[in-house]
């Protein structure tokens, strides 16, 4: 049997365009000899569609939709994900279906059974489960195919009581299709396969996996999708973080491994995906602004949106104020001629100046105005890039990191102000990994940004160390605080640190939440980014 992989980008709620993406790929599938097309999960809503699905209309629109799709199916099948009614009373009255289309209608349906509900999945608020797994005949006298939907593959790795997919291998199918909407996160691609394997391997039986690829709100899919064979060999994969489509057949198939991809390479590709269907699936003119203090934060974001968007649709405004260093703008201006983008400069002293005037009416006349006066600088600059982003329609990038973000290591209105925080979920130790790696084929970050101290310059020869520990230290304390779920006092402390620290750092991250709510969306790399699946109490004394 000749299976096609289509590893397609829907759009969340452009039901027609993501049907005419199956169409096409039925089209190309056809054309090279395939009996069998496989799309990803939900593909015709788009993954997820969350409160979408209880918007007046569009789940009958959606299945009008495959309606249309019918005769897509004459010269073969096509197995796809959708939002199908389900015959129940209740608020909830949707499965989470995989369909299977042939001869030009309606063959087969298949309910997911194992809804999860965790971190970013909230699936129970809108699906009812499919009960039983039960082998679709493809044709008369033809393959029997098992169909699952992602989750339904996880139950041993996630302790699920139900096996869907061990029910249909005891069935006796000839291959098992898994349509997934597998959000990507660091390590996920290896973790899939080796998944996978050992289903195929233990099971003896294919299975073909079909990711969906793409950006969706704080979502990225890196797509990596694959066919195992019965002894759990790759027998087939395709791209990662780029739509694709290919055929295998699974009786003359041979072991074919995918190959790796560097962490910093692999780490790259997921945000530059994600900012760009952020701006292209919203129709977002293409126009990014960025604010350049000559750090390393600020250079990786402008790299990541220039490999995104293309230098001519990046903006970088310098804005030095009293505490600026004179090779911080430099490095600004390197990064921009090497990036190849438009720089301005507005000096932000002249404003500072009249705050501090202002101040002294306010507070009384003072040598140091403290946090007030250093937040002021970095709300002079936040309201600068507001102003560029209102009068010439560009989105402003925020450009602070996660260990920044963890302990409130940034100004609220000011650098934390932006439509996409491109580095909210990478530690500042990766933050220099993609510097480095941007600069693999020649100088595209300045070397000065790379190894100077890191500094936010609102204060005189201010480091960042003054205020908070060594980046590798808060680092490692941090990842097992907010992956691990770890409190403070169960936090094993890294070299050079103390069971102090980690305290400390446990109650800067919780009292901090309320900063975090405020910010802009962040694009989520890791398996427990700051967005809808990290769900604190703002108040609580629980650290």
């Amino acid at each position: 049997m000749r299976i096609a992989l289509a590893q397609l980008n829907p759009t969340v709620g452009d039901l027609s365009g993501n049907r005419q993406l199956v169409e096409e790929a039925a089209q190309e599938a056809a054309r090279q000899g395939a009996d069998l097309l496989v799309c990803p999960e939900l593909v015709l809503c788009g993954y997820p569609p969350m409160d979408l699905l209880e918007r007046d209309g569009f789940v009958e629109s959606q299945w009008e939709e495959l309606e249309n799709l019918q005769p897509a199916s004459e010269n073969l099948a096509i197995a796809l994900g959708i939002a199908a009614p389900v015959d129940r009373r209740g608020p909830q009255r949707l499965n989470n279906s995989a369909i299977l289309l042939a001869s030009g209608q309606l063959a087969g349906r298949q309910a997911k059974t194992l809804l999860p509900t965790y971190d970013v999945f909230d699936e129970r608020r809108y699906f009812v489960p499919g009960e039983k797994s039960e082998p679709l005949l493809l044709s008369p006298g033809g393959a029997r195919i098992g169909l699952t939907i992602c989750e339904d593959a996880w139950c041993q790795q996630l302790g699920y009581p139900m096996d869907p997919l061990g029910e249909l291998a005891d069935a006796g199918v000839d291959v098992i299709l898994n349509l997934s909407a597998s959000p990507w996160h660091a390590g996920k691609n290896e973790q899939r396969r080796r998944l996978f394997s050992e289903l195929a391997k233990e099971h003896g039986v294919p299975i073909v996996f079909v990711n969906q690829v793409g950006g969706n709100d704080e979502l990225i899919f890196d797509g990596g999708s694959f066919v195992m064979n019965a002894q759990g060999e790759e027998i087939l994969s395709l791209a990662r973080f780029e739509t694709d489509l290919q055929v295998v057949d699974l009786d003359e198939a041979i072991s074919k491994p995918a190959p790796g991809i560097e962490a910093a390479d692999e780490l790259e590709r997921g945000l530059v995906l994600g900012i760009r269907d952020y701006f292209q699936k919203q129709a977002l003119p293409p126009r990014a602004v960025i604010g350049l203090s000559g750090g390393i934060d600020s250079a990786v974001t402008a790299h990541l949106a220039v490999e995104a968007l293309g230098a001519d649709a990046v903006l970088g405004i310098l804005m030095p104020g009293p505490f600026s260093s004179d090779h911080s703008v430099e490095d600004a201006l390197a990064l921009s001629r090497n990036l190849g983008i438009e720089s301005r400069t507005v000096d932000i002293q002249p404003l500072y100046q009249e705050f501090t005037r202002v101040f002294a009416d306010l507070f009384g006349e003072r040598e140091d105005y403290g946090l007030a006066g250093q937040n002021i600088q970095s709300r002079l600059r936040g309201a600068t890039l507001l102003a560029v982003s209102n009068a010439e329609n560009r989105l402003v990038m925020a450009t602070g990191n996660k260990s920044e973000l963890s302990l409130g290591y940034c100004t609220l209105y000011g650098d934390m102000i932006g439509g996409l925080a491109v580095l909210g979920d990478v530690y500042k130790g990766d933050v220099y990994a993609l510097a480095r790696f941007a600069n693999r084929d020649s100088e595209r970050i300045p070397v000065s940004s790379i190894e100077k101290p890191p500094s936010a310059e609102l204060a005189p020869d201010q480091t960042d160390q003054d205020d908070l520990p060594p980046y590798d230290q808060l680092d490692a304390i941090l990842e097992q605080m907010i992956e691990g779920d770890r409190r403070g006092s169960s936090v094993e402390p890294p070299p050079g640190a103390d069971p102090e620290l980690c305290q400390d750092v446990a109650r800067r991250l919780d009292r901090n939440e309320y900063k975090r709510r405020q910010g802009p969306l962040v694009l989520r790399t890791t398996t427990k980014a700051f967005g809808s699946g990290r769900r604190l109490p703002i108040v609580h004394r629980f650290i």
